[in-house]
C-alpha cells in the first residue's frame, strides 16, 4: 500500500516556511528533517561537512523560522511541507527523532522521487518497543491544555534553569510558543501513523550508544522489521547531530549511498 497525503497544492505552504539550500546546485540532493522541540540551525555542523552534496535544510511549521507559518494540524501536514520543500527532485531525506515520521510519510507518498532514507533514533511511543513511562510522558504532553508552559518546561529540561533565565524576553517567548507544535508532533505519536511493512525505500537506522535505552532498543527493533542496517555512534547521546557532527555526516553519507544502489525504473 502507498501512503499518500490528502489532495492539495504540492507546495503545500513550503513558501512560508525557513528553507536555505548549501552547496553544488548539481550535487545529490538531501534533505535533513529535524526533531520535536529543534530546527533547522542544529545541523549547521554537520552540513560543513557535506560540502559536495546539494543540503537542504527547513524549520518545520511552529519552529524556529517557521514559527510565524499557519501552525501543523497532523503529520499530513508535515508531510505535504517536505513535498513542496523537495519539488520535482529525486532526494535522500534524513531526519532525526520525530521528523522520522515525516520522512518515512514522505517516502511513502512520493516513493519515485525518495530514493533513500535514514531515520536517527525513530520515536516509537505506539509500539510494544516503547516503555510505558516514557509513553504516559508522550501522552501528558499531547494532552496538555497549557502548551506554552510544556514548551518552557522542555526547554528548561534541555538547557538548564540558569540558561533559560538569561535568555531575553523575546527568546523565551518563542521558545514558549513552539510548545504549540510540540504538543501537535507528541499527538501524532500516541495512534500508529503509517505500518512499517509499507516501507519499501532503502533506509538505515541510526542511534547513540549514550542515549535512552529504550531509544536505542527501539532502533534496533525498527531496524530489524524493515530488515535494514544500522549505524551507532557509541558515545553520542540522542542529539548526536549536535554532539557529533562528522558522525552524523557520516550517516548522511551512508543514507545517500543506499539511494545510489537503489534500483531504478
Amino acid at each position: 500500500m502507498t501512503w499518500s497525503p490528502a489532495p492539495g497544492p504540492r507546495d503545500h505552504g513550503a513558501r512560508e516556511l525557513a528553507v536555505t539550500e548549501h552547496g553544488p546546485e548539481d550535487g545529490r540532493v538531501v534533505v535533513l528533517i529535524h526533531g520535536a522541540l529543534d530546527r533547522s540551525r542544529a545541523f549547521r555542523r554537520v552540513v560543513d561537512r557535506l560540502g559536495d552534496l546539494r543540503v537542504v535544510v527547513y524549520d518545520r511549521r511552529g519552529y524556529g523560522g517557521s514559527l510565524g507559518a499557519q501552525p501543523a494540524m497532523s503529520l499530513e501536514d508535515h508531510c505535504r511541507d517536505v513535498l513542496g520543500v523537495i519539488g520535482e527532485r529525486d532526494v535522500t531525506l534524513v531526519a532525526h527523532s520525530f521528523g522520522s515520521h515525516v520522512a518515512v510519510l514522505a517516502a511513502l507518498a512520493a516513493p519515485h522521487q525518495v530514493a533513500s532514507v535514514g531515520l536517527w533514533e525513530p520515536p516509537v511511543p505506539w509500539m510494544e518497543l516503547w516503555p510505558a513511562e516514557a509513553r504516559a510522558n508522550v501522552a501528558a504532553i499531547a494532552f496538555s491544555a497549557e502548551p506554552e508552559e510544556v514548551g518552557e518546561r522542555a526547554y528548561k529540561s534541555m538547557v538548564g534553569a540558569e540558561v533559560w533565565d538569561r535568555l531575553d524576553d523575546s527568546t523565551r517567548a518563542r521558545r514558549r510558543a513552539e510548545g504549540v507544535a510540540f504538543r501537535t508532533d507528541m499527538s501524532s505519536e500516541l495512534v500508529a501513523p503509517y505500518d512499517w511493512a509499507d516501507l519499501a525505500t532503502p533506509c538505515i537506522v541510526g542511534y547513540g550508544g549514550r542515549t535512552w535505552p529504550y531509544a536505542h532498543r527501539a532502533a534496533r527493533g525498527v531496524a530489524s522489521l524493515l530488515g535494514c542496517p544500522t549505524f551507532t555512534v557509541d558515545d553520542a547521546p540522542h542529539v548526536a547531530h549536535v554532539t557529533h557532527p562528522a558522525q552524523f555526516a557520516e550517516f548522511v553519507r551512508r543514507a545517500v549511498a543506499l539511494g545510489d544502489r537503489a534500483p531504478t525504473g
